[in-house]
């Protein structure tokens, strides 16, 4: 007996799985854009005290025990607003193509793993979790490659003003004066242990939340249709 779409928790299922096909990439990027400059806006003074913190001793501008508040009044006091916002112009622009990047490999991933682990005698949760795992995890590795360079260039400009380091006349002057000094290999300082923290972390995540969203929506369709 065939089952009618609109009563089978199997296939209303299936209606809210977004493959990258059904995608529709132009709004996905757009929006995924808006929020995560919106997102960088609010934390970027806490990452330019945070830097700053993690070169004080060096710098010797802030003792070890200096605390975060201090800092950030600190940088208000000297730099004003300007000052906690230092790199911010080049955060959030320069990510765009990473973020797309990321998104794009985060999906085509997940649909690849998905496809090919459909014939598998496993749970669907299990299988959807592990599917958006292995992306999250392909996708961190992949944006390392865009992304480490721009926190060297950001950090570089989130310090300027600090003993020892260097004055740089904005974005492609810290990229020459890096360059120069250090090569390719200074623009992917810490790549190898951005990678290996970051990955983990990035397949647990998106791991966990796929897992979750899948077990929900079963849920509540199940409840939806004991209910009719």
């Amino acid at each position: 007996m065939e089952r009618d779409a609109a009563t089978s928790p199997e296939l209303a299922l299936s209606d809210t799985d977004i493959c990258w096909d059904r995608l529709d990439k132009g709004s996905f990027h757009i929006t995924g854009a808006i929020l995560f400059t919106a997102q960088s806006a609010l934390i970027h003074p806490t990452a330019v005290v945070k830097t700053r913190m993690q070169v004080a001793d060096s710098a010797g501008v802030f003792s070890s025990r200096t605390t975060g508040l201090s800092v950030f009044k600190h940088i208000l006091r000297n730099d004003g607003v300007r000052g906690i916002f230092r790199g911010f112009g080049t955060s959030a622009i320069g990510s765009l193509p990473g973020r797309v990047l990321a998104l794009t490999s985060l999906e085509v991933s997940k649909d690849m793993m998905l496809k090919h682990t459909q014939g598998l005698d496993m749970p669907e949760a299990t299988r959807v979790g592990m599917s958006n795992a292995v992306a999250g995890m392909v996708s961190n590795l992949i944006s390392c490659v865009y992304f480490v360079p721009l926190d060297v260039i950001c950090q570089r400009l989130m310090v300027q003003g600090l003993p020892g380091t260097k004055l740089c006349n904005g974005t492609f002057d810290v990229i020459r004066k890096v360059m120069k000094d250090e090569g390719v290999r200074g623009m992917y300082r810490g790549f190898g242990l951005t990678a290996v923290y970051q990955s983990p972390a990035s397949a647990l995540w998106w791991g966990a939340y796929a897992a979750s969203q899948h077990l929900i929506w079963r849920w509540s369709q199940s409840k939806l249709l004991l209910e009719c």
